[in-house]
């Protein structure tokens, strides 16, 4: 998509870009050969001077001069040239952030491997792991996900962000990640479905309260299942944008998520839902 963009370039908006796909100038490429003939001259030189910018940031895979150039509502044009150096992420914690609250586990998922960690094992191996990645996908991770590592581990995060919260809101979908799973199709089966972010806290509490090892496993799979999520639905929101796009332009194939390496334990949520739930 971003060889098919103009938006990025100072002064060319909405109405701007699309006149000049309604030109027949499609790409960049297009541009350079053929600029439309109701731009200016100098107008027209001053837009082929930014593509040869951005055909050199692409090049040398400069993620950050699209994503600071783009209005936010086009920032997910980014995702099919850099898919390669992106990771998608979330957190468990104990709360939302009051003093006190910490980091329990934090998944990683960069479409070929799964990474996760564990307050007082592996923790502060995502410090230096996580800048490996130029791009970060999350749901509602500009609110919570990210300031919560910063404030944590006293870190700046300053990759581009694509927050699945804000893109799948811009196509008609809202309501929590759980809820737009079910709505895109890839609702959660079985016992899966009833863990949540509350239910996450008591998992850890019971982990380390009695040493129970199913409980960590099971927040890890809850965990984890949200990261292999994460990318069905950026794909698949990627390509939905791409429908108001008037351009031919291949979408994505929808990925295969590998299976996830732990496991839900039913007992263990059954017996903490005995202890804390009524019914």
């Amino acid at each position: 998509m971003l060889q098919h963009s103009f938006s990025h370039i100072p002064s060319v908006g909405v109405k701007t870009e699309r006149k000049i796909w309604g030109s027949g100038v499609c790409s960049m490429d297009d541009f350079i050969a053929s600029p439309p003939v109701f731009l200016s001259k100098n107008n027209s030189g001053r837009i082929a001077d930014h593509i040869h910018i951005s055909k050199e940031k692409i090049a040398s895979k400069d993620v950050i001069h699209f994503y600071n150039n783009f209005h936010s509502r086009d920032q997910w044009r980014i995702f099919r040239e850099f898919r390669d150096s992106t990771v998608y992420l979330d957190i468990e914690t104990t709360g939302l952030g009051a003093p006190g609250d910490i980091i329990t586990t934090i998944a990683l998922y960069d479409g070929k491997e799964i990474k996760y960690y564990v307050q007082g094992e592996n923790l502060n191996d995502f410090r230096d792991d996580i800048m490996a990645y130029q791009v970060i996908v999350t749901y509602n991770g500009k609110t919570f996900d990210i300031p919560f590592i910063e404030n944590y581990f006293d870190i700046s995060i300053s990759h581009a962000h694509l927050d699945l919260r804000y893109i799948l809101y811009s196509l008609g979908y809202s309501g929590g990640l759980k809820l737009c799973e079910r709505r895109l199709g890839i609702g959660r089966k079985g016992i899966l479905a009833d863990v949540d972010g509350f239910f996450a806290v008591l998992l850890w509490n019971d982990y380390k309260k009695k040493h129970k090892d199913k409980s960590l496993e099971t927040l890890l799979a809850y965990n984890i299942e949200d990261v292999l999520n994460l990318e069905y639905l950026m794909v698949e929101a990627y390509n939905r944008k791409l429908n108001d796009i008037p351009l031919s332009i291949n979408k994505l194939n929808i990925p295969r998520s590998p299976n996830n390496p732990f496991d839900i334990d039913e007992l263990t949520i059954k017996r903490i839902k005995s202890q804390y739930y009524s019914y």
